[in-house]
Parts: structure tokens; C-alpha cells; sequence
């Protein structure tokens, strides 16, 4: 089935994604475009909204466009990590059960991982419901291109989409569902992605979130003050949920552990 976008320059032109780009077991290529004829290059299933339009960035974003972090990043890194900052065994699939709890995916129903990564809630989301419809958004293209592979090899199709999470190419209440883990922090614009999150959310969806929270001991905090020099952010679990509520958000379940904080989110 195909997939409907927003064009990113004309907020009600759209533009239709042929489903032969989320098959991810054979190279897709072309071009796409709106009735106002704003193109858009599919390359190798990704399809690429940014092009050289390169948003403002930190160095933490930065560095997610680097082929070295791609390639190691899910496997080095995220599957260690929620053991490492929360400071005990915390195996990445107790995460993966929090998210299909909370998110409790449905057949024909449509799902967005914002800021994706290399896709692993997206990937995991359709694993699990393959009749579904996932799309993973990242503005890095290496990131994407390590989802892509990782979906071929895992035998997963999903749309993925290079685009701005501060202006997500969708129109009102597109989705059923809305996963983010990790990307919070390193948002240079947290509130503005988070209106874009609750603009396209249907009003029964859920959104799963993993983020991180101020620590409570203090040489743990010295660490998280210099890590917000390199564009990292910090929030307590009451300032996050006040961003939360700000952005049209309500909290329906929540727990940490470490300074790793798992929310699932619900359109107020």
C-alpha cells in the first residue's frame, strides 16, 4: 500500500510514496513529487526530503552523520546502554516489552519512530505486527542507510523517510501510534518536535518515549553538565513532564531507572 506524505514546502500538497520503496529486500530508486511539483529523490528506498538542506545542528546531532557512529551505534552502544546509565543489568529487551505493552501495535494501523536511529523500534514494531504500517524518520542519511540494512537482513519492510522532526511531512492525526528512544535530549528544539508529535497523532494514539532525567547523585550530574556543552539535555522527571503537558501531551504510565526514564504518552 502506498504511503501519503505532507510536501515539506506546500503544507497541502501531497505526495504519494509507491509501495515498492518499503521493500527493503530490493533497491528501489526514482523520484517522487506534489501537485505543485516540489521533487523529492527515493535513493536506495530512502526517501530523502532534506536533500543539502541541512538544519542547524549540535555536535551531539552532528556526530549521528558520521558512517562510524551509524555502523556502531545499535550494536555497540544501544544494546548496552540502559545497563550503563541506569547502573544495573537492564537488558534491551525488557525495553522492547515496554514498548509493545505501551504501544500495543494493531493490524493496519500506522506507526512513525521518530528519530530513528538504525530503526529499532520501527523494525521491532513490525516484527512484531507485520500487517501494520511503520515509517522511521532520522534527518542522518548513514543512520538510515544502517536501518535499511538491518531491515534487509531481519527480513523488514517499513518506509524510511530523511526529513526534520521539527516539521514532519504528514498531515493532522496520520498515526496510531508514535515511538522516540533517545532522541529527546539531543533536540535542539524539543517543544517544537513534540507539537509536530501531537499534530499528527490521532487522539486515541499512543506515544512511547524513552529519555533521560537529571541524576540525582552529583558527581553524575558534573557528567551530565558537560555533555550538555556537546548539545545534550537534561530535564528532571517533573520538568519533562511539564514539556510534556505543554505540548498537548497527558502521562499515562511512567517509571525510571537510573537516569534512564521510560513515559508513554497520550493526546490531552
Amino acid at each position: 500500500m502506498s504511503l501519503e506524505i505532507r510536501s515539506p514546502k506546500y503544507e497541502r500538497a501531497a505526495i504519494t510514496i509507491p509501495a515498492e520503496a518499503a521493500n527493503l529486500q530490493k533497491r528501489f530508486n526514482g523520484t517522487v513529487c506534489s501537485s505543485k511539483g516540489d521533487e523529492y529523490v527515493i535513493r536506495n528506498n530512502i526517501i530523502d526530503l532534506l536533500e543539502d538542506d541541512i538544519p542547524e545542528m549540535s555536535w551531539a546531532q552532528s556526530s549521528n552523520h558520521w558512517k562510524v557512529t551509524a555502523a556502531l551505534y545499535e550494536d555497540i552502544w544501544r544494546k548496552r546502554s540502559l545497563s550503563i546509565l541506569s547502573g544495573e543489568d537492564f537488558p534491551i529487551q525488557k525495553e522492547q516489552e515496554l514498548l509493545m505493552s505501551w504501544l500495543n501495535p494493531q493490524s493496519h494501523h500506522k506507526y512513525l519512530d521518530i528519530g530513528c536511529s538504525t530503526a529499532l523500534y520501527g523494525r521491532l514494531i513490525k516484527k512484531e505486527v507485520t500487517d501494520c504500517e511503520v515509517v522511521s524518520l532520522d534527518f542522518s542519511h548513514q543512520m538510515l542507510e544502517e536501518a535499511r540494512i538491518k531491515s534487509e537482513v531481519e527480513g523488514v519492510d517499513q518506509y524510511l523517510l530523511r526529513a526534520d522532526a521539527r516539521h514532519l511531512p504528514f498531515f493532522s492525526a496520520t498515526f496510531d501510534g508514535l515511538a522516540m528512544g533517545g532522541t529527546l535530549n539531543e533536540l535542539t528544539d524539543p517543544a517544537r518536535v513534540l507539537y509536530e508529535a501531537r499534530r499528527v497523532i490521532k487522539k486515541d494514539g499512543a506515544f512511547f518515549m524513552m529519555h533521560l532525567i537529571k541524576a540525582d547523585a552529583w558527581y553524575v550530574r558534573l557528567l551530565q553538565e558537560s555533555a550538555e556543552f556537546g548539545g545534550i539535555t537534561f530535564w528532571s522527571t517533573e520538568e519533562s513532564n511539564e514539556l510534556f503537558e505543554q505540548t498537548g501531551f497527558r502521562v499515562a504510565d511512567q517509571f525510571s531507572k537510573g537516569i534512564v526514564c521510560f513515559t508513554k504518552l497520550i493526546p490531552a
